[in-house]
């Protein structure tokens, strides 16, 4: 097999992305001055700029321009940063500009007694106060940041102070309530989608990933079958860019000597980095695949996923606590487990007001997601795997008025490895309020 190492022609889009991330952090970056630097047009170091902005690796600052920062962490998607709790708030930075990128690791409100103040502000904290010059004084010499609510603004000393320290002085025209409930909501936001498996989190720069290109034969790849005990490859052209994939079932009956142009699936489906792992298990499941290729913007191939390590996740997952709350979650948490006369699962809970529309009766989008996460927890209880709902036919949906108890009757009328079909009915006072049949995939662990 021809084992040359497979030579990739860099882009001038992809040399000016290195050129930016070989800049130092805080750098200041120009359309102008970057296509001056690597002698291309303007729209493409434009192109590139903005695609750089979409990795992380830069970002865009009112009156400062674009600057390159340090690209985020998933691990720390958690953290807010200084200037983006100034975002969040609408508030005016008013002193203490070069802090901005900092994160926090909690806020403080000041409702109380200075000196009983001081044994709650650590460094890295943000301290949530009214017009009070001395616990602005106070909070920055502790290593805090500081957020003045209702529209007030602080005294040149206390600018002065955190232009020094490189803390950041936000003012915001919201009350201190409002205040912490945004930056609590923001945070939340965050953990839910700390929560979200990514392709990213998964893939392994230590893991080699081995690829055939288009004038390999049939033969190459029995070679490297051997060799790695892997019977699926992507295959790839000059340029690193996938254009086909090769299995098992393309090799039925051919000459050792075919090509492999000839015998590959053209167009494969791929996945990016930031392509969440349940829709790569969509995916998987839906087209009947083991092995997808991730690929970069230019769809040039960076590593594949298998549908082993998708599963890995998947049960990793389902192990976790849940961080952070959903409105799926909300919903579902008012309803409980129970058993009727015959022993089969049925869920109680009442039509809250949240879940109701401009009507008073319950919202039919909502009757909709508790007849689904009825259909997957009857599932989860006679095997264990992930369900992808590919179909979902609504017979009819009653009205039902706010604050009614409604039963939740999920019951399968079919199901196997990989295919279930379940039947799903709402009753309120005996009466059937709503009806839906659900056919969906089952994501075997």
């Amino acid at each position: 097999m021809d084992t040359e190492e497979v030579k990739q022609t860099i882009t001038k889009h992809e040399q000016i992305i290195r050129h930016i991330e070989a800049l130092k952090v805080g750098s200041k970056i120009s359309v102008r001055q970057i296509a001056k630097a690597m002698e291309v047009s303007e729209g493409t170091a434009y192109r590139a700029i903005k695609e750089a902005e979409n990795q992380g690796l830069v970002s865009t600052k009112e009156r400062i321009g674009t600057v390159r920062v340090e690209k985020k962490q998933r691990a720390n998607i958690d953290k807010l940063t200084y200037g983006e709790v100034a975002n969040i708030v609408d508030g005016e930075v008013l002193g203490g500009t070069d802090g901005l990128p900092k994160t926090l690791n909690k806020f403080v409100i000041g409702a109380m007694q200075q000196e009983a103040m001081l044994r709650y502000i650590d460094a890295g904290n943000l301290l949530i106060v009214g017009n009070r010059e001395k616990a602005h004084i106070c909070a920055l010499e502790q290593g805090a940041a500081v957020l003045i609510t209702g529209g007030f603004v602080a005294s040149e000393e206390v600018i002065k102070l955190a232009n020094t320290l490189s803390l950041p002085i936000i003012s915001s025209s919201y009350d201190t309530f409002t205040v912490a409930s945004m930056i609590n909501r923001a945070i939340y936001d965050r953990l839910i989608k700390k929560k979200v498996m990514l392709v990213e989190d998964i893939l392994s720069e230590k893991t080699e990933v081995f690829a055939l290109k288009s004038h390999h034969t049939v033969k190459d790849w029995q070679l490297l079958i051997e060799k790695t005990g892997h019977s699926r490859f992507p295959v790839i052209d000059e340029w690193n860019r996938v254009i086909g994939m090769i299995t098992s079932k393309d090799m039925v009956n051919t000459d050792p000597n075919q090509t492999l142009d000839k015998q590959m699936t053209r167009n494969p489906l791929t996945v990016h980095l930031r392509t969440s792992i349940a829709s790569a298990a969509h995916l998987m499941v839906w087209e009947g695949i083991e092995l997808l290729p991730v690929v970069d913007t230019n769809r040039k191939m960076i590593g594949v996923i298998s549908r082993k390590d998708v599963m890995k996740v998947m049960q990793y997952i389902q192990r976790q606590p849940q961080i952070g709350e959903t409105f799926e979650d909300l919903i579902w948490s008012g309803f409980d487990a129970v058993r009727d006369e015959q022993g089969q699962l049925a869920f109680r809970g009442v039509v809250s007001p949240q879940m109701s529309n401009n009507f008073g009766s319950g919202s039919a989008g909502i009757l909709t997601t508790l007849m689904t996460q009825a259909a997957y927890q009857v599932v989860h209880e006679h095997k264990k795997g992930d369900l992808v709902i590919d179909n979902m036919s609504i017979y009819f949906i009653k009205p039902v008025q706010m604050d009614s108890i409604i039963d939740i009757r999920p019951k399968i009328i079919e199901i196997s490895r990989k295919f279930g079909k379940i039947d799903v009915e709402i009753y309120h006072d005996g009466q059937l309020i709503s009806k839906a049949l659900l056919t969906a995939q089952v994501f075997d662990h």
